[in-house]
């Protein structure tokens, strides 16, 4: 959603005057103010009318006994098949911000001397675009990424309670209403940790989108 959503931004900013763009961006940010859960539900509703052999709930085929064997493909095909639809609700969600934000940086950079002056030598477009433009409007949404990570967690919860799906919020809930508290306190740790670790990451990213960084940290 963040590659994706980004581009979009870019683009629709770039090429202002292009419908096709504008067109594809309304459905987009409609999406984007319906809740994670609430998109799920209308995708289940969608798909039953489609195909009603699809599976809607839980993470993998119903029947498998003992532990998953991930060396089998035809578990591996159940799996990624259960969990198309929630992976949609969140990032069909998801698109719209992260477009948005992206536009609204780009407005921003390409009103900047070193754009003015990029435009005046006769760079290629594709040059203004990808070295000037992009890279500088991305820095902000790289921040936002990070924060993004650790508030996906609070939609993530709905999205498995309502596909059923065996993931770690829904382990989460039930540790809570069981008062399960080593649960409670592996699961909130591992996401700390997940979410510490991304973090790293996006901050070690940083020097290869700003050189700047780099030299003001030398």
């Amino acid at each position: 959603a963040f590659l994706v959503g980004s581009t979009m931004g870019a683009l629709l900013e770039w090429k202002r005057n292009n419908w096709g763009l504008m067109v594809a961006m309304a459905p987009v940010l409609a999406l984007s103010a319906i809740p994670f859960f609430i998109f799920g539900l209308v995708l289940q509703l969608l798909v039953f009318n489609i195909d009603r052999e699809y599976p809607l709930v839980y993470g993998y085929q119903q029947g498998v006994l003992g532990w998953p064997d991930w060396s089998d493909w035809s578990f591996i095909l159940s799996v990624l098949k259960h969990g198309l639809l929630p992976a949609l609700s969140i990032t069909m969600v998801s698109l719209g911000g992260w477009a948005m934000g992206m536009r609204g940086m780009m407005v921003t950079t390409k009103g900047e001397d070193y754009m003015v002056q990029a435009e005046a030598k006769g760079l290629p477009e594709r040059i203004m675009l990808t070295k000037y433009a992009v890279r500088n409007s991305l820095l902000p949404q790289v921040t936002g990424l990070t924060l993004a990570l650790g508030l996906i967690v609070s939609g993530v919860v709905l999205v498995e309670i309502v596909f059923g799906y065996p993931g770690v919020g829904g382990q989460l809930v039930q540790a809570v209403s069981r008062s399960d508290y080593p649960t409670i306190q592996g699961i909130v740790f591992l996401l700390a940790f997940g979410t510490a670790a991304a973090t790293l990451v996006l901050d070690l990213t940083y020097p290869l989108l700003d050189p700047r960084i780099k030299s003001l940290s030398n």
